[in-house]
């Protein structure tokens, strides 16, 4: 894999990569040299069959600002077109963590603003340290919101509490952002990272097909209770058939942690 730039990809623990946003000096914004190195570590993390988990954190005291500013006004001339060339593929590359078949958790560890929030929206956990500050606040800006955003968020925490982030701007901190339903968990800051790390190995720990197919059934969000039955009436039968499933009942019977081999 080439040498990742504002970003780093480590394996703290087995089937457990953590992604660490790292351009400090800028609050961790999406520079084009992150946004390039982004979308290599995803595609290396959607390659290895021995990742069950994926963490994602910022490097100092923001987790990220969003899109940086300075490539996002750099062409003040530039046509619609032009411009809107420019911004899908950069939605994209950030939006491939979707790609990831397994169980994604933001650890939002500080400021996540604009486009540095849609990130952990579209990823399947979000715990938060106490104090940090959470916000799409792109009208403020005089643009519109991006990063699918205006779907996200609804998706998330619901109709009323998106149309009143997105229409007014305003920052929320952990503790609303949590009874919004915008992050499942508040944590002190220095106890973040470890809690993170510790339920993804935690779901590391389950049964990799159970889980792969339960993560894709909650991201597909069915459109009815008979389409949720139609796809449990065949995903569910396909874990019946795995080792996996022998293993895990053999293990509750025996009273001891199961050894799931993803088979």
């Amino acid at each position: 894999m080439p040498e990742l730039a504002h970003l780093r990809l480590e394996r703290p623990r087995d089937g457990v990569a953590l992604l660490v946003l790292d351009n400090p000096d800028q609050r961790n914004a999406m520079s084009p040299a992150m946004t390039s190195s982004w979308v290599a570590a995803i595609d290396e993390l959607a390659a290895d069959t021995s990742v069950r988990a994926v963490v994602v954190t910022g490097e100092g005291r923001a987790f990220c600002s969003g899109g940086d500013t300075a490539w996002i006004a750099s062409e003040p001339e530039a046509g619609v077109d032009r411009l809107r060339s420019r911004m899908l593929p950069f939605y994209r590359a950030w939006l491939s963590v979707r790609r990831l078949e397994v169980p994604t958790i933001a650890a939002i560890n500080g400021a996540a603003i604009g486009a540095g929030l849609c990130l952990p929206l579209a990823m399947d956990l979000r715990y938060a340290a106490r104090g940090a500050r959470l916000g799409v606040p792109f009208v403020k800006l005089g643009m519109h919101p991006g990063m699918a955003g205006t779907y996200l968020l609804p998706e998330v925490v619901g109709e009323a509490a998106a149309r009143d982030l997105l229409l007014t701007g305003r920052l929320v901190d952990a503790d609303e952002a949590l009874s919004l339903g915008l992050v499942s968990r508040v944590v002190e800051p220095d106890a973040l990272l470890d809690t993170a790390l510790e339920a993804a190995a935690a779901i590391a720990a389950t049964a990799p097909i159970a889980s792969r197919l339960t993560t894709l059934a909650l991201r597909q969000r069915h459109a009815s209770m008979e389409s949720a039955l139609q796809w449990e009436a065949m995903a569910q039968p396909l874990t019946l058939a795995t080792a996996d499933l022998q293993e895990g009942i053999r293990a509750a019977q025996e009273k001891r942690p199961p050894r799931f081999e993803g088979r």
